[in-house]
């Protein structure tokens, strides 16, 4: 039985969930696995027009008869998780999938969040909520696992010596970016870091998760070999996308962990024996966040394409940046993460846009380059070739074959095949979960 990973192949925002509810409704699949990222993703599903916002839980919740599960390499604020699955449960009671946490997985705790405030979202833009300090802890071997919270006792003692450490830190934080005393006096670390508060608080909360009948903290490295032993089906989601790996993204305009398929051993413990990557792209380009955006439009287009494709972020609501297709940072996608095909998303978006544009190549310090690059400031310099082509006007929203879609839009999709040199085996025509061509 092969497996599939689906991964983000522009900055994150593709509509990944999308794809993953659409491929997760073939039976062979009997699990969906989140290997990395925290509360700072966010995942869109619409199911009989009703959307659900997911930012920790997989995809694949929406099937009851399939396992979520959340990897070691995944970080989890209790509380938002505990509110996530609460809230599913408010709408469709227990009629999702089961859900298994890696006992590895580390915890979001106050001070993270409090540190982020500080650094993190003015620095390079982050979502502050702790993401990256929590990253740190666990590089840094002083976080907090869920294995630690099988013991009331020993998590208390966690919390106690990671609260002390972090008032200090936090302090010396505030001193060095010198933060105004108004915002400090917003600030009571004693209450904010108390060590009683926050072990009855969270206690609590993880006592909610681990009472919920569908979920249960165990080995997901296990689970997961008894699975592909017995010749089960296994998807992968990444969070974010290739240019937000902290390894292979615009350094340092990233997210803490690996997107891209690497992350998904490391995230998950397993090595899947047979394995497709998917990498799922707009029919343009979107980001959020700072850092340099070569193909960002700031004019009328722009705008439409944010207006009529929603970009605003799931998670923060903030307004994506967009702008035309770049098809080298797909080629630099399939390089990085070995990619097998590529699932392209919301085509439809682009529909009454005439001419549309498509970035082929840069021009740095004079020479042309087919191929995208990492380097931050080159990447601010450069002047991008462009090709165009003729837009459609038709509505393609109900189309569900590809020889159906007006001759511009398959010339469109047609040229993101020849410059990839990798098949489009899925096209997002809608919002809705059928609203997928499957090529």
């Amino acid at each position: 039985m092969k497996n599939v990973a689906v991964v983000g192949s522009q900055w994150g925002d593709e509509g990944k969930g999308k794809i993953i509810d659409t491929i997760a409704q073939k039976k062979d699949f009997k699990a969906v696995v989140r290997y990395q990222g925290g509360n700072n993703a966010g995942h869109t599903v619409v199911k009989e027009g009703i959307k659900y916002a997911l930012h920790l839980i997989p995809s694949g919740i929406l099937f009851p008869e399939k396992t979520c599960v959340i990897g070691n390499g995944v970080i989890i604020d209790p509380k938002v998780f505990l509110e996530e699955i609460e809230k599913i449960e408010s709408r469709i009671g227990k009629n999702h999938a089961k859900i298994l946490i890696s006992e590895k997985a580390h915890l979001i705790m106050p001070w993270h969040i409090i540190r982020d405030g500080i650094t993190g979202g003015k620095v390079v833009g982050t979502t502050k909520r702790g993401i990256g300090p929590t990253y740190m802890d666990y590089i840094e071997r002083t976080g907090i696992r869920m294995i630690d919270t099988e013991d009331k006792n020993v998590f208390r003692k966690k919390v106690a010596d990671s609260a002390s450490w972090n008032r200090k830190l936090i302090e010396t934080m505030l001193d060095f970016h010198k933060v105004p005393k108004k915002e400090r006096t917003k600030l009571d670390l004693d209450e904010a870091l108390n060590e009683k508060t926050i072990t009855e608080s969270y206690w609590n909360y993880l006592l909610k998760i681990k009472n919920n009948s569908s979920i249960t903290i165990g080995d997901v490295s296990l689970y997961l070999d008894s699975l592909q032993e017995n010749n089960k089906g296994i998807l992968f989601e990444g969070a974010q996308a290739i240019l937000l790996d902290v390894a292979h993204g615009t350094y340092p305009y990233v997210t803490s962990s690996h997107p891209t398929v690497g992350g998904l051993f490391v995230g998950t413990g397993f090595r899947p024996r047979k394995l497709e990557v998917i990498g799922v792209a707009k029919a343009y380009t979107t980001r959020v966040g700072e850092g340099p955006f070569p193909t960002e439009l700031f004019d009328e287009v722009g705008k439409k394409i944010r207006e009529v494709g929603v970009e605003f972020g799931t998670t923060t609501g903030r307004p994506r940046r967009c702008g035309w297709l770049d098809l080298t940072i797909l080629k630099y996608a399939k390089l990085i993460n070995g990619l097998d095909g590529i699932a392209l998303t919301k085509l439809d978006v682009l529909t009454g846009i005439n001419p549309l544009k498509v970035a082929v190549g840069y021009k740095i310090d004079g020479q042309k380059r087919d191929t995208f690059t990492i380097n931050i400031e080159k990447l601010k310099q450069v002047k991008v070739i462009y090709e165009e082509f003729p837009g459609w006007k038709e509505d393609i929203t109900k189309v569900r074959k590809f020889k159906d879609l007006p001759r511009n839009a398959q010339k469109y999709v047609n040229r993101i095949e020849k410059f990839t040199k990798l098949p489009v085996k899925m096209i997002g025509v809608g919002p809705d979960r059928k609203a997928v061509i499957i090529k």
